[in-house]
């Protein structure tokens, strides 16, 4: 009976640790700097991205839903993502509102971290229309 509790306890425990892992919190590097957090569900995700796009005071935030695909036949560790969201901000003194679109590479080291790169363009809807694209980013991500 002992053999089976602690069994189980092991087996729960190792469950709640994979799980734990799910999630990061970290910056992305780029056009200014964002704080960055993703949050899973199962086998795809959340990210919310808040920064500073530049040195005039200019501020957003992301939100993106990303489907994560396995890329473990080049390394353990290595995933590809795809996703859409919408952006809000203050640009110019203007509120702004974009449609986006995310595709990135991460790699998931052996330790709780993650590096990522990723290119996100959109299309802004508010105040005037235009597509516009910040360039590649690095993610530096704390997983727990």
């Amino acid at each position: 009976m002992k053999k089976i509790f602690l069994s189980l306890v092991f087996a729960v425990a190792a469950i709640s640790f994979a799980n734990a892992q799910s999630n990061a919190i970290g910056l992305k590097f780029g056009y200014g700097v964002d704080l960055s957090y993703q949050r899973s569900l199962s086998s795809n995700r959340l990210e919310f991205n808040l920064g500073l796009t530049d040195y005039h005071g200019n501020v957003g935030l992301q939100g993106l839903y990303q489907w994560v695909w396995d890329l473990s036949q080049l390394s353990d560790g290595f995933k590809w993502y795809a996703g859409v969201g919408a952006g809000v901000g203050v640009y110019d003194s203007n509120l702004s509102l974009a449609v986006l679109g995310n595709i990135g590479i991460e790699y998931n080291f052996n330790i709780p971290l993650q590096l990522a790169l990723d290119w996100t363009p959109g299309f802004r809807i508010i105040p005037s229309t235009h597509f516009g694209a910040e360039g590649v980013k690095l993610g530096i991500r704390y997983k727990f």
